[in-house]
């Protein structure tokens, strides 16, 4: 077995799995980080090959894994059955030409596998519509008070807000409807609860 690994003709196949498995020991350890490839919904051809859906060196591990195994694998069958390998320079490109498709079908396959970035942070324009309760100040046309929101997972945020309606004030400790901003100010209106008595 030894001998058929080394063989001059296989050498450029066992070379990538070798790479593959350096690649992997790196991204265990940590020290490449996470290399990820934007790239453009139109390029059809990096898309089919998988690139954007893994992240760039588990998509070059697959590569070079699926590229060497296919190359040791048809070097073995050719040893088989005609007695002789193939030498590198036609060996190489004939793998290379089956383990591109290869890849790019076992990408598609280990992407919905693959946990995705989440991301909790929401546009402020998302707040519109919200609740919120003034905390510091009297809001008043020209003169914004401080209010607390909170947003759909639950985060608060501080913003500045003033009537919608002139001559309207906004009490401390109100609460108020967000109906739509200008820049950095809110506009509210008061939910109307604010005046009634207490039980």
């Amino acid at each position: 077995m030894a001998a058929f690994l080394f063989a001059t003709e296989n050498i450029v196949f066992v070379s990538a799995i070798v790479l593959m498995l350096l690649v992997g020991a790196v991204q265990a350890i940590g020290i490449a980080g996470d290399f990820d490839l934007d790239i453009d919904g139109d390029a059809d051809l990096l898309g089919w090959l998988g690139v954007g859906r893994l992240p760039l060196l588990m998509l070059l591990a697959i590569f070079l894994a699926l590229f060497g195994m296919i190359g040791l694998i048809g070097q073995h069958l050719l040893l088989d059955f005609a007695g002789a390998m193939l030498p590198p320079l036609i060996a190489a490109p004939a793998a290379l030409m089956t383990s591109l498709p290869a890849t790019g079908f076992a990408a598609r396959r280990l992407a919905p596998l693959l946990p995705r970035d989440q991301s909790s942070a929401v546009p402020l324009d998302a707040l519109t519509g919200s609740f919120a309760r003034i905390v510091t100040g009297v809001a008043r046309s020209g003169s914004p008070a401080r209010a607390r929101v909170e947003d759909g997972f639950g985060q608060a945020h501080y913003i500045m807000v003033e009537p919608d309606n002139a001559g309207q004030t906004l009490e401390e400790g109100e609460t108020i409807l967000l109906v739509r901003r200008e820049d950095h100010i809110f506009r509210a209106i008061s939910h109307g609860d604010h005046y009634l008595p207490r039980l």
